[in-house]
């Protein structure tokens, strides 16, 4: 029992310390390597006011702290197997036939990984953008080498792994820019609405709520085509990434309060109904006269009464 204690006492006092400053270091090393990531990070925000770049730093730099957290872990604990006297070379071998059987077995798992390397690294979306993948649409949320989480306007959460991503939309990526098709009657001057446009457009650009995110003003793109009902005019606005539909929104209402105090008619769907059409000719319309002097009597039913007899 002596014998038992005083081996145990040794061992704890030679590989018990190592193995304890094994894992101690690897603490170390993951808190210094993550204050580094962090303060590249605020550095790249501070540097870039349009915050791009920093969430191309935020999305590398979670990567980065999830790769060198399981990689230390890893070099710790085959340390600390070689502490307690296992042969660590066998394990390595096993580790890579291990790794080399899995990734056969795997293979959609290692086709995400390296998917969703190459769009990392190709800096197609980053954590804060607003994207469309594969007809799905939302905030991109979290970003690891297997798969992306979106989480659309509903709250709704998708997962989607890189391997099945194959179109991609980044509606946010260095600017956004929302689109206007503004239908008008057919009977209202063009030019007029056009030089409405401009003034609302300027009233936008000069509002300290929307000035700081309005990166260029609006852009009367013309009359663009000639709809059932209206006459559609074509506008756009550029603006900072996220921003295009808080200043799309403003736009529209402040264009819908112009248009009713001056009197431009907005139309809806609507048609018109000939009748009667012959010979190249259109009919004329259908009149309806109404005599006042004349009023409708309710029809009465007599019965007609017999006597009984008796």
């Amino acid at each position: 029992m002596e014998n038992f204690i005083d081996s145990t006492v040794s061992w704890l006092l030679d590989s018990g310390v190592n193995i304890a400053l094994i894992f101690l270091g690897a603490y170390i090393v993951i808190r210094g390597l993550k204050i580094i990531i962090k303060r590249f990070q605020s550095n790249l925000a501070k540097d870039d006011p349009s915050g791009e770049a920093g969430k191309r730093a935020n999305t590398l730099g979670n990567l980065l702290r999830t790769a060198i957290l399981i990689l230390i872990l890893i070099v710790a604990i085959i340390m600390s197997l070689s502490e307690i006297g296992l042969e660590i070379g066998p394990i390595i071998a096993a580790l890579g036939i291990g790794g080399l059987a899995i990734g056969f077995g795997a293979q959609n798992l290692v086709r995400d990984v390296i998917s969703g390397f190459f769009i990392i690294v190709e800096n197609q979306i980053r954590v804060g953008d607003v994207v469309n993948i594969n007809g799905k649409g939302g905030v991109v949320e979290i970003i690891t080498l297997r798969i992306v989480r979106l989480r659309d306007l509903h709250g709704v959460v998708h997962y989607i792994p890189h391997g099945q991503i194959t179109a991609v939309s980044n509606m946010t990526k260095d600017y956004g820019r929302y689109v206007f098709d503004v239908g008008i009657a057919y009977r209202e001057s063009v030019d007029e609405v056009i030089e409405i446009l401009k003034e609302i457009g300027e009233g936008l650009v000069k509002d300290p709520e929307y000035s700081d995110v309005i990166v260029e003003p609006l852009e009367i793109m013309g009359l663009d085509r000639f709809d059932d009902s209206a006459v559609i005019i074509r506008a756009r606005i550029t603006t900072r990434p996220i921003q295009q539909w808080r200043v799309g929104r403003e736009f529209n209402k402040r264009m819908k309060k112009v248009f009713d105090e001056r009197g431009i008619e907005i139309p809806f769907p609507h048609r018109t109904v000939y009748m009667g059409v012959m010979k190249d000719e259109t009919s004329p319309p259908l009149r309806v006269q109404m005599d006042e002097n004349k009023k409708l009597k309710p029809k009465t039913r007599q019965r007609k009464r017999g006597t009984k007899k008796s």
